[in-house]
This record gives C-alpha cells, sequence and structure tokens, in this order.
C-alpha cells in the first residue's frame, strides 16, 4: 500500500457536523407484502431491482421471490415514500434481478435469474417486459450471480453468469459446484456460452476495471460450503480469456463468499472491496499491485452480531456503500442472516450500517438509525427513492416480509446525484468513470457497472455526499476512453451528463 489506511481515508474527511442516521420503517408503503420463499435451492437468492421502468425519474423496485412471485412495485411520486403492486411476468423459481439497459433503445430492461433457465426481459412503455430472445441460451442450472459488461464496439452486453451447486451431480451437493457462463453477442444476437470452468459455487460476481488498465475483469466470490476445499476467489481476465493466477499476481482467498460490495475510498482511483462472508466481511484495499486485506481496527469486519446474546459468526449476504449522511464519506450496509438453521452460525444476526468517521474507520450505528432487524436478509439496495436527496433503504428477506426504510436523517449535507448518457448501444456508459471534485476534498471516483451484491442492483444516478459544498466540479471518462470537460455541479440536484460527440463532451439536462 502507498499510505497506511487510516492516513488515505482520513483525507476523505468533509467538513460537515455529524448526523446521526435515522430511517422510519414504510414496509406498509409497499402496497403488498413480500417474502422470498422456498426450500434448498432458495436458502440463497432473494435479489431486489432498483431502477426507473416508466420514466418518469421515480425508481421502481423488483424482487425476486423463490418459490413465491416475484414482484414488481410502482413508484407513486411521494415524498412519504408509496408503491403499488404493478405486473411482472409469471416466471417461477426467481432467485435475483439486474436491470440494464441491454437493447440500446434508451428503455431499461432486465436480467432474470433463476433457478431453472434464466431470462432477458425486454422493457417497454409504462413498465411491460416482455422476452427479449436474442439467441440468449437461459440453460436449466441454479444460477445465483450477474454481471454485464460492454466489449469495444459490440452491439450488445457481455453477460456473465455465476451458478451455484450442479443439482445433476449424483454425487453432491459438497464438491459439486456447476460450471460458469460467459455469453458474447454475435452481432444483434448472441452464440453459445463459453464455460468458465472450475466453478466454485458463486454467489456474486462483478465486471469491474480494478487496476484501471482500460478492460474489465470478473471477479468471483465463491462459497466454500460447497467448494469445501481446491478452491478460492476468482479473477477472469477477458483480454486473455483465462482466469489469473498467482503469476499474475492473483492470489483469492478461501472464503464463504456471498456479496460482493465495489467503491474508490482512498481517492487514488482504484476501488476498494468488501467481500462479505460467513464469519468476517473481508474489507481489500487497492493498490498498484493488488489488493492488502485492510486491518481489523478500520471496523467493517462485522464478525458476530453486535447486539444481543448469539457470539456466534454472522452470515454477511449483499454489502452497498453508500452516503447516508451526505456528509462526503461513503458508508457501508451489509444485509445479514441465517442461511436457514446452520447451528455454527448466529440466528439473531442484525443487520449493519457501517458510518464512515472522519478518521477513515467505521462505527455501527444500525441500532440508533432503526434498521437492526434480524430476520434472514438476503437482498438489499441504497437507492434515493423519493428523490429527496438522502439515500433509503430497501431489504428483501428469506421468509419475512421485504422491509422499506426511508431515510429520515436531519442535519445531513449537500448532495447531487449524476447520471451519465451516451448514444447507443451502451446507453448507460457502462464501464465509465465519473470523477467529481469539491473545494476541500480529494477527487472521489466512482465506476458504473452492472452486478456485485446478492443477486441484485440498481440502475440510476449515481449519488454523491457534498458534505458543505455548494457545488462540484464533475467530468466523465467515456467507457471507449474520452474523456469530457469539466462540468460545474449544483448541490441539491439530478443531472444527466449527456454525450454529444466522439471527443466525450456533454451537456447538462434534467432528469424528469
Amino acid at each position: 500500500m502507498r499510505l497506511c489506511l487510516a492516513g488515505a481515508l482520513a483525507l476523505i474527511a468533509a467538513t460537515h457536523a455529524h448526523a446521526d442516521p435515522r430511517f422510519t420503517d414504510r414496509a406498509g408503503a409497499l402496497g403488498a407484502e413480500h417474502v422470498y420463499s422456498g426450500g434448498w435451492e432458495h436458502f440463497v437468492g432473494g435479489g431486489v431491482a432498483v431502477f426507473d421502468c416508466d420514466g418518469d425519474g421515480w425508481p421502481e423496485i423488483a424482487a425476486a421471490g423463490g418459490a413465491s412471485p416475484s414482484r414488481l412495485f410502482r413508484n407513486l411520486a411521494d415524498p412519504d415514500l408509496a408503491f403499488s403492486p404493478g405486473d411482472f411476468p409469471a416466471l417461477t423459481g426467481v432467485t435475483g434481478i439486474y436491470p440494464a439497459e441491454i437493447d440500446g433503445d434508451g428503455i431499461g430492461d432486465l436480467l432474470v435469474l433463476r433457478a431453472g433457465g434464466n431470462v432477458l426481459l425486454k422493457g417497454g412503455p409504462d413498465c411491460a417486459f416482455t422476452p427479449m430472445g436474442r439467441g440468449f441460451e437461459g440453460g436449466d442450472g441454479w444460477s445465483t450471480a450477474a454481471s454485464l459488461t460492454w466489449e469495444g464496439e459490440n452491439l450488445l452486453p457481455t453477460i456473465a453468469i455465476g451458478n451455484y451447486v450442479d443439482r445433476t451431480d449424483p454425487d453432491g451437493p459438497f464438491e459439486a459446484c456447476d460450471e460458469n457462463e460467459l455469453h458474447r453477442p454475435d452481432g444483434e444476437t448472441y452464440g453459445p456460452p463459453t464455460l468458465l470452468s472450475p466453478g466454485f459455487c458463486a454467489l456474486s460476481i462483478l465486471f469491474s476495471d480494478w487496476n484501471r488498465d482500460g478492460t474489465a475483469d470478473l471477479r468471483l466470490s465463491n462459497d466454500r460450503h460447497y467448494y469445501v476445499r481446491g478452491g478460492a476467489e476468482q479473477m477472469y481476465s477477458l483480454r486473455e480469456n483465462r482466469f489469473l493466477g498467482p503469476e499474475d499476481g492473483w492470489d483469492g482467498p478461501s472464503i464463504w463468499g456471498m456479496g460482493i460490495a465495489s467503491r474508490d475510498l482512498t481517492g487514488d482511483g482504484l476501488p476498494e472491496i468488501v467481500l462479505t462472508s460467513m464469519g468476517d466481511q473481508l474489507m481489500m484495499i487497492a493498490g498498484q499491485d493488488g489488493y492488502t486485506l485492510a486491518p481489523y481496527s478500520i471496523g467493517t469486519f462485522a464478525h458476530r452480531p453486535f447486539q444481543g446474546d448469539d457470539g456466534r459468526p454472522s452470515t454477511g449476504w449483499h454489502a452497498a456503500f453508500g452516503d447516508v449522511d451526505n456528509d462526503g464519506r461513503d458508508d457501508l450496509f451489509i444485509a445479514k442472516g441465517n442461511v436457514d438453521q446452520m447451528p455454527s452460525n448466529a440466528m439473531a444476526d442484525p443487520n449493519n450500517l457501517l458510518v464512515q468517521k472522519a478518521d477513515g474507520t467505521f462505527e455501527e450505528r444500525a441500532a440508533q438509525a432503526g434498521i437492526a432487524t434480524t430476520d434472514r436478509a438476503r437482498g438489499a439496495a441504497l437507492a434515493d427513492l423519493n428523490r429527496d436527496g438522502r439515500l433509503d433503504l430497501v431489504v428483501v428477506n428469506r421468509r419475512a416480509p421485504m422491509e422499506l426504510w426511508r431515510n429520515d436523517t436531519e442535519r445531513t449535507g449537500a448532495w447531487v446525484a449524476l447520471l451519465p448518457r451516451q448514444p447507443a448501444p451502451n446507453t448507460d456508459a457502462v464501464g465509465a468513470w465519473i470523477e467529481l471534485e469539491r473545494e476541500g476534498a480529494p477527487t472521489a471516483f466512482r465506476e458504473i457497472t452492472v452486478g456485485g451484491g446478492h443477486v441484485g442492483d440498481t440502475r440510476g444516478p449515481l449519488h454523491f455526499g457534498l458534505g458543505d459544498a455548494d457545488t462540484a466540479r464533475a467530468r466523465v471518462i467515456w467507457p471507449d476512453g474520452a474523456i469530457s470537460p469539466w462540468v460545474v455541479v449544483e448541490a441539491g440536484g439530478e443531472v444527466a451528463l449527456e454525450r454529444i460527440d466522439a471527443a466525450g463532451g456533454v451537456r447538462l439536462a434534467p432528469i424528469p
């Protein structure tokens, strides 16, 4: 590491006064109860997607149902936070949902993962979804992770699918992990997938240009409960079409991997990651030579319940970075919950809200914020659902109702939300980086990705806390390497950064 961790993170300190996070339970405002249910094939999964499917700027929620129906909740554009149940295709066995713009028509689509055949859904007007086709082979596996990226001038994204246990292996389930899949386009359709072997039971995968060499690699976080031995976290190179190994400087740990969160915390433009697991939640600090495990003193390991008398190890699932108090420092939410009745791990396992302090360490604040629930949490999302500049929270639970929390934190800092857009096919600018400068703070770097977390993601404006700043400067490094000029953005608004030329120029436009 080039700097000691505490020193690097302390550089991010903002001047805004401390605000105690506070959330209000709004699950009743969903308009219907939703539960992720099912047996063995739904011990894992339970993802949630947050995205605007009707073009009004107010994000909807789609939640996987497992053995229950999946649900779409339409946003009613109410500042108090209110939704109504919408129509969602009748798909069985859904484990996760990822929102993305796939076919380049400017209307968001969905990748739906299932235990038994994945599906691409084409988005249409007024949140209508129909099968997309495009030659995509959904297979018949037990799919539990996905990520998308764009390669070169392809007309469709490259899609990676992470599969869990091979249900057809008579010698399983232990040491019976299925192979993973890489779906690359051929013109306007997909050919047969390339199988990525060996597979070690992926529960989270993410395409990211983690070393800033201009090409995204695929990180796979794997569950050693089923690969048992001989496996590890993996990194697959798209450029070289192979898994990286020790000879490449890659030495992935062997953990009970379940989720990936990625965000640059040190201001060097390289994304740190958190890997959720049974036991330690691993914070890894990025450097030019790879990753270094953060010290325990950073406060993010969250290896046991922070309240109650159950001292057994925790089980982490979805992890998400987000600045919940807008002080300019990213905080971390981790969804927790026992797999089912696993006796080695805690049953009363509250979710974590780890708030970053000025010295770069993190402090547990979930109980004070009111969100330290102990159901078996799985997927989650931090997103501004009522457009008031504060990140709200959605949590999907296994065999318990989905949670919806409105962020009512007082004395928050300023904020801005930025949405890069470019011409088709990659209209969401997946693979781009946003750089944001504000007075008295290092540059903030944010990569646009699809994937990570646990079986779900958020599509929409990228939220930045600004502390005491009234304005900031932003620019976009587009996926093809073109760099936009710096533009001034005002605090307190949602702004689209629309690409206008091959050189990367932008114009500012309001979001509806």
